[in-house]
């Protein structure tokens, strides 16, 4: 399948289409916030974003700055870049549950070293993920992770018909 048509980029925005492949790994100065069963389950400065052709950022957070609100959930992945992962429940306030909502990889491939400790989850099943005071959009297409800000231009991996890509 053919590369998309890149959107237009505004003014304060970046391009999912500038982005690498392979990934790159950058520390951010934003603070992420995750919100999930009413109550903040995670509130933290500590930013990791993975920068993926066509894919929104996504957001690796310590696993520590979580709390208890992570369980080891069922399953593992594969990706030839960054290695296993493996899978972790998200518990909310009022018992609230999303099952393998988080993943991260515990031994991560050469270059993504600074993953090892951390953890990503997919914006959708939370009642809100928050980055530098912006509820983000989830990715499109509930398989990938990425959360979409208002300073990213796509279009981005995981509408209909971007399975080549």
């Amino acid at each position: 399948m053919a590369r998309p048509v890149p959107d237009p980029v505004r003014p304060g925005q970046e391009s999912v289409w500038d982005y690498p492949r392979p990934p790159r790994v950058e520390r951010i100065a934003k603070r992420a916030q995750i919100d999930f069963g009413g109550i903040r389950i995670v509130d933290t400065d500590d930013v990791v974003r993975v920068l993926e052709t066509s894919h929104p950022p996504v957001y690796y957070l310590p696993i520590a700055a979580f709390g208890d609100a992570l369980t080891l959930g069922q399953g593992a992945s594969f990706c030839e870049f960054k290695g296993g992962a493996r899978y972790f429940d998200v518990h909310g306030g009022g018992g609230a549950l999303a099952e393998r909502a988080a993943w991260n990889y515990p031994h991560p491939m050469p270059g993504y070293e600074v993953l090892a400790d951390r953890v990503a989850v997919y914006a959708a099943p939370m009642d809100r993920c928050i980055l530098a005071g912006e509820t983000v959009q989830p990715q499109p297409g509930g398989f990938y992770g990425g959360w979409v800000t208002s300073d990213l231009a796509g279009p981005f991996k995981g509408v209909p018909g971007s399975m080549g890509w």
